[in-house]
């Protein structure tokens, strides 16, 4: 059984991943860079874990960023655009 999934998107996908996960049972971990620290999906995960800062090739798409993050956290299961 899956018990926490990283999500390493942002807007409204990561929100409706969240939601589902939810219903599921499953916990739920956003990433979120600097300008997406009060973002609604870094808001409505149960937890969020900071990846850098606001450019995209330094946060969301730097692979080596989201795999730390989910190897520190013991998740197995990521969500990646």
């Amino acid at each position: 059984m899956i018990k926490s999934l990283l999500i390493a998107n942002r807007g409204e996908i990561a929100c409706r991943v969240i939601r589902t996960a939810r219903r599921l049972g499953i916990r739920t971990v956003a990433v979120y860079s600097d300008a997406d620290a009060k973002a609604l999906h870094a808001r409505m995960a149960d937890e969020k874990i900071h990846i850098g800062p606001s450019p995209a090739r330094e946060s969301y798409l730097a692979g080596e960023k989201i795999i730390a993050a989910a190897n520190a956290n013991n998740i197995i299961i990521l969500r990646i655009p």
